[in-house]
């Protein structure tokens, strides 16, 4: 509604993970490039953790679609929320691999290395990635996923194993301590800091077209305080101050502006 008063080509603030919009603040650049390592050297398994909204979805997906884009068959699972068999299913079809009827594991598991084998054929290493990992409520799912670690082929893991999720991830995965083990890279993100909430909004609205200021610093300031730094919360206030600018007919986002949409959000 508010591009075209803007001179937006499109929207900055929207909650979805888009590569484009990834903001290499230093420690989502160093989160990045610890998963990259891992996936490169073959460590076997990863740990990406953060509290609700910091960005990690949005990280994997550049990791999969931009940074490593080609050179990896990906399986993400995004809805773990699944019983052992449930999960190993999921991620053959991830793969392409699809299983007609219903399988037992021990077949699934048959079909799993012969597709992690063909895809070490083919010249391209498997990743398998595991998006809010912190809902598998159950023991033997997170046992099934250990079990993954096991696919071998000349000294060498046949798939890297990344698993993100809410900080909950951590104590589930201690219960489990030959998973726990076996993670070699581990990697927490947090809120932004103040100024780089400001670089963050800049960059969201350079990408989506803007050549200019479209927020005051004291609306900046503002709505660091009022969202904490949680990227998540920030693409609200400043969506929401985007659209009550638009409405009152001003030239940029002011002070009062963002606390206007701030309020909206917290009512």
């Amino acid at each position: 509604m508010y591009l075209d008063y803007w001179k937006l080509k499109i929207k900055p603030f929207e909650n979805l993970p888009d590569p484009r919009f990834f903001f290499a603040s230093p420690q989502h650049d160093e989160g990045l490039m610890r998963l990259v390592y891992s996936i490169e050297e073959k460590k076997g398994a990863s740990l990406l953790t953060g509290g609700f909204g910091c960005g990690k979805t949005l990280l994997i997906h550049t990791l999969m679609n931009k940074v490593l884009q080609g050179r990896y068959k990906f399986a993400l699972v995004s809805n773990p929320l699944l019983s052992p068999r449930e999960i190993l299913a999921e991620i053959l079809r991830k793969l392409g691999c699809h299983a007609p009827g219903t399988p037992d594991k021990v077949e699934l598991h048959m079909r799993l290395e012969e597709a992690l084998l063909n895809n070490m054929r083919n010249g391209q290493n498997t990743v398998v990635m595991i998006d809010e990992a912190h809902v598998i409520n159950n023991e033997e799912s997170f046992e099934e996923i250990r079990m993954l670690l096991n696919y071998h082929n000349e000294g060498q893991f046949l798939l890297t194993l990344l698993l993100v999720g809410q900080p909950e991830l951590v104590e589930k995965i201690k219960r489990n301590p030959a998973l726990s083990q076996r993670i070699a890279v581990r990697y927490v993100l947090g809120p932004l800091s103040k100024p780089e909430v400001f670089e963050y909004i800049k960059h969201r609205l350079a990408v989506s077209g803007s050549d200019g200021a479209l927020f005051t610093p004291e609306a900046v300031s503002l709505i660091h305080k009022v969202t904490g730094g949680i990227p998540r919360k920030i693409n609200h206030a400043c969506d929401m101050s985007l659209f009550v600018g638009y409405t009152r007919g001003a030239k940029s986002v002011t002070e009062d502006i963002a606390a206007e949409a701030s309020r909206e959000l917290s009512d």
